[in-house]
């Protein structure tokens, strides 16, 4: 094996630089993802049957075609199709957060299903307006159940976040391209961001079990 790490010590400062720029397009892309998951997931369960069968077929569509396709369709697809040059980063929190919404709002309705129907039934008995009651007593307790499948697609998300680097975004995996394109070695520097992906992953996983911990601590109180 013929290994040389210490080539790669000029870059490493760039290939850092890839850890904000794809934790920024994760972050935004979750969020969009949670503020349509959840819009969905409320229709799916009490919806009218137009907005129903439209989240049912969103959810649909988007876990049922590769999320590099959806990458490539918006970022290649909206300038030929509408004339606007969309830039990498725009396209990705696009094609991640309407990719995400799909999949949260499956663990949302989940999530609220398995909320005891008496506490809807005591909540409509006492009057409580549907929002109010979603927004204060439903769907809180629904998070606690739904938190280990949200930390998953927190971790999914991060991972696949990758495939960017497809579309000339500067995120972690592109970075590392770049380097071993100008070391002309691929090896150290994909391994160098296979670990830092490794750690975020267990920063994250570490965080989840933080949560989880907490929000058990506070219903034995």
């Amino acid at each position: 094996m013929n290994l040389d790490f210490t080539q790669m010590t000029p870059y490493i400062p760039y290939m850092l630089e890839g850890i904000w720029v794809t934790l920024k397009f994760v972050a935004v892309a979750l969020v969009i993802g949670a503020l349509i998951g959840t819009m969905l997931a409320l229709f799916k369960i009490s919806g009218p049957a137009p907005l129903r069968a439209f989240a049912i077929a969103y959810t649909s569509i988007f876990r049922g075609t590769p999320l590099i396709l959806q990458l490539m369709l918006i970022y290649f697809a909206v300038p030929q199709l509408t004339g606007y040059d969309i830039t990498p980063f725009l396209s990705a929190i696009t094609a991640f957060g309407l990719n995400s919404a799909a999949y949260i709002s499956e663990i949302i309705r989940a999530g609220i299903q398995a909320v005891d129907k008496g506490q809807l039934e005591a909540a409509q008995a006492l009057g409580v307006p549907y929002r109010a009651m979603m927004k204060d007593i439903i769907l809180p307790q629904a998070f606690k159940n739904i938190l280990p499948a949200l930390m998953n697609e927190v971790i999914t998300l991060t991972k696949e976040s990758a495939l960017v680097s497809t579309i000339g975004y500067l995120d972690l995996m592109r970075r590392a391209q770049v380097v071993g394109a100008s070391m002309y070695r691929q090896f150290e520097p994909l391994l160098f961001v296979g670990l830092i992906y490794w750690v975020l992953v267990m920063i994250l996983t570490l965080i989840g079990r933080k949560i989880e911990r907490r929000l058990k601590a506070s219903d034995i109180r």
